[in-house]
């Protein structure tokens, strides 16, 4: 996020037995590349950035998607690099793709109608604009690792990267992301098979979502490169990935053989 906000309310005070706890505040619960995950108690989790870092604007604009009906989680305090949010009960999507792979055409809907969703809502003043286009607010790291599925429907975490753009530059980034990185995330049991579901995931992801990443790959891919958090293995598959038009001949990002009709 960049350095303005949202125009959204303030976020309420902080919350000092959390924000200003010494050691772990609870029980790790999940671990990404730039913050740990902590359950505080049965209702709310704590997501805590390892290096100095601003939550502000990401609780701002998750407070803005929530009025607008988006499927987030609720903000319950910020400070700094601290975020207090309700605590959501069920798995991600990758989770479960791991565990359940027959599913794995019905979890691409689900995230491609996560996308379209998105898509339709307008973004507030005092987002970034890194694609210089675009009105629309998109996730950049919208993937099923960032999808939790629970009781009441999917909800979208992990907010940190959302900007406005086009919308098919935030396609083109999930494609990205999920045909580079790494399968450490994926239990080891179902390494042999992954590279294939991957494969038919993002076919029926690229079927069933509604813009067309193709025009935006390229540009995408050098954004993407910029990522810190970005491997060096990633980026040596993110290069070939734009050099081959992310595999277009297998009709994946140039979407004519499997673009849904409007």
């Amino acid at each position: 996020m960049g350095d303005t906000h949202v125009t959204a309310p303030a976020v309420p005070g902080y919350a000092p037995d959390v924000t200003d706890a010494v050691g772990d505040p609870g029980v790790l619960v999940g671990r990404g590349r730039a913050a740990d995950v902590y359950a505080l108690d049965a209702d709310r989790v704590l997501r805590r950035y390892r290096t100095p870092y601003s939550c502000a604007a990401e609780a701002d604009l998750m407070r803005y998607l929530r009025r607008a009906g988006y499927p987030v989680p609720a903000v319950l305090a910020v400070d700094g690099g601290d975020l207090v949010m309700e605590r959501l009960h069920g798995r991600d999507m990758l989770a479960d793709l791991a565990s359940r792979p027959w599913r794995t055409a019905r979890h691409a809907r689900v995230l491609a109608a996560l996308h379209d969703q998105l898509h339709q809502i307008a973004a507030p003043e005092g987002l970034r604009r890194p694609f210089g286009t675009g009105e629309r607010i998109v996730h950049l790291d919208l993937h099923p690792l960032n999808v939790m599925l629970t009781a009441g429907g999917p909800v979208v975490i992990d907010w940190t990267n959302a900007t406005a753009g086009p919308p098919g530059a935030d396609v083109a980034m999930t494609y990205l992301i999920m045909a580079s990185s790494d399968l450490d995330a994926v239990p080891p049991w179902i390494r042999p098979a992954a590279s294939s579901l991957r494969r038919v995931f993002l076919r029926r992801f690229r079927a069933a979502v509604r813009d067309d990443p193709g025009p935006y790959l390229t540009q995408v891919a050098r954004y993407r490169l910029a990522d810190v958090n970005v491997r060096p293995a990633e980026a040596a598959r993110l290069l070939r990935l734009a050099e081959l038009d992310a595999g277009d001949s297998e009709g994946v990002i140039r979407g004519d053989a499997h673009r849904r009709e409007s």
